[in-house]
């Protein structure tokens, strides 16, 4: 199988503002990130002004209110990619961003608990500019640069939730908990202006209006290499946050001193992130240039390797070093995952399919905490590490298969 599958199934040459786009996408999707995530380090303590006062009650309240934006999300990211293949993919943009910035506004003015969950579901529901973005962008760029392009929105999205917490935890103190709410709804608002104003979407030919119609799976001549990369997005998210629930916990038994358990903890879970931003663009560029499943087996392998160590380190810092490097290696999965979905269906599904695969990574995010609290439990804190190795192991030989075939 080509790694472009056929010619009729190619993106286009690329919108004549692609570029323009690309950027306005970039900035955008940086900027909704670090409004999602900023809420990170002080949302037990809005809890708690908002009523709760029940430590358990409010270590409760915190998770569902968070999870609630990512559960939501994951249910409508197959009909917000649908509607776009219809109606466009800028209409999606600027829905996303209007009804993030009014929620993230009125979550500032929330009375209770209840108020604030209810405004993180709606999040999930009306928001996902960072996957309406990477939609737009691998439907609009040029064929040869989409791994580069879309690596560049991944480097930019991965900035935003590395970011956020930072930000998060730097305004409150400053203008309190709910002004940070009214700023970041205001600052999603000029993103809001400029996807209106500085997006172009080129109007299809009359042909390609009606191709749009197609719906459903029945259109795709090999759905092989589609199911591989929902797998394979899962597969990523899981071994990303495996490790959250019991990271704390594992650094602990590594750092004498306690009073440094949280900032090593905080390090470990931020080098992975920075080693993505670092590697995306460039692995993106590679796999334009070598192919994009030759740059999935690589990614899938290396990161089944550094796994291994992870489970016997002896220090802080050679734990920091192994998920610097592991996220290095994944840094250009996303983007490669997306180009693959893009260049093996037809334009006028690429919307819904590249929605089911922003499902399969939130379905990623919930389960790795899950199966890395279970296992970490009940087996040891290493067998977390060892059990996702092997899991990237069969990924990789998985992936391999059905590149051959």
């Amino acid at each position: 199988m080509r790694d472009d599958a056929s010619t009729a199934l190619e993106a286009p040459a690329g919108d004549t503002h692609w570029r323009r786009n690309l950027y306005v996408c970039l900035t955008g999707s940086f900027t909704t990130i670090v409004a999602m995530t900023l809420l990170l380090p002080f949302l037990p303590l809005y809890v708690e002004q908002l009523g709760v006062a029940d430590h358990a009650a409010i270590v409760q309240w915190s998770g569902v209110a968070y999870g609630a934006t990512f559960f939501a999300a994951a249910l409508v990211a197959p009909l917000w990619g649908r509607l776009g293949d219809r109606y466009g993919r800028k209409l999606m943009l600027v829905r996303a961003s209007l009804g993030m910035a009014v929620a993230m506004s009125l979550m500032g003015m929330a009375e209770n608990v209840w108020q604030l969950t209810a405004l993180r579901l709606f999040v999930g529901l009306a928001g996902g500019y960072a996957s309406g973005s990477t939609i737009l962008v691998a439907t609009q760029t040029p064929k040869a640069r989409s791994g580069w392009a879309l690596g560049m929105l991944s480097s930019g999205i991965m900035a935003g939730n590395l970011v956020g917490p930072l930000i998060g935890g730097a305004l409150p103190p400053l203008i309190g908990i709910r002004g940070t709410f009214q700023l970041a709804g205001g600052v999603i608002f000029l993103t809001f202006l400029a996807t209106c104003f500085l997006i172009r979407e080129e109007r299809r030919p009359k042909a390609e209006r009606k191709a749009r119609a197609q719906v459903g799976w029945s259109s795709i001549p090999d759905a092989r290499p589609v199911v591989a990369m929902l797998a394979t997005g899962t597969l990523l998210m899981v071994a990303n946050m495996s490790i959250e629930p019991i990271i704390t916990v594992y650094v602990a038994e590594l750092v004498h001193d306690a009073a440094q358990v949280t900032l090593v903890a905080g390090v470990v879970m931020s080098a992975a992130a920075l080693g993505s931003i670092l590697s995306a663009a460039r692995l993106g560029r590679l796999a334009d240039r070598i192919g994009h499943w030759n740059v999935i087996v690589a990614a899938l392998a290396v990161s089944a390797l550094l796994l291994i160590p992870q489970a016997f380190v002896t220090a802080g810092w050679q734990l920091i070093l192994l998920r610097f490097l592991m996220g290095l290696a994944l840094g250009g999965l996303l983007p490669c995952i997306t180009s693959v979905i893009r260049h093996n269906v037809p334009d006028g599904i690429a919307g819904t399919m590249l929605g089911y695969a922003t499902s399969s990574q939130y379905v990623g995010q919930v389960a790795g905490p899950l199966i890395g609290g279970f296992f970490g439990g009940r087996l040891g804190m290493p067998s977390v590490f060892l059990g996702t190795s092997v899991l990237m192991a069969a990924g990789a030989g998985y992936n391999w298969l059905v590149r051959r075939r």
